[in-house]
């Protein structure tokens, strides 16, 4: 008997915000990849994010094997938009000086 071959659709979703996320958790395919690049295998990744399906983690990890070009375009994208928005909030909301007095008064707290 032949087997019949199944493509099985790929587990990544694009959230609302334009993330994608791996199969119905809300794990971000920037997540594995970075865990991948430091070594760790399948098993570990799961390790690491339990919400997440073994079957789903290699899928995930054929996908950036396939197309790693393209995951690394969306996660430069993302990297860039996120320090965009880091800089912004700053912006708005100067930290300059905001650790200094906060060590003040936690000084001031403990010795009275």
């Amino acid at each position: 008997m032949p087997l019949a071959v199944k493509t099985d659709p790929t587990p990544l979703r694009t959230d609302e915000d334009g993330v994608v996320r791996v199969g119905d958790t809300r794990v971000m395919l920037e997540r594995i990849v970075h865990t991948v690049d430091e070594g760790a295998s399948a098993e570990e990744i799961l390790e690491r994010y339990p919400s997440l399906d073994l079957a789903d983690v290699h899928a995930t990890l054929a996908y950036v094997l396939r197309y790693r070009s393209e995951v690394d375009a969306y996660m430069n994208e993302s990297e860039a938009h996120a320090e965009d928005m880091r800089r912004r909030i700053e912006e708005r909301s100067p930290q300059v000086g905001l650790r200094a007095e906060m060590e003040r008064r936690l000084s001031a707290l403990r010795d009275p």
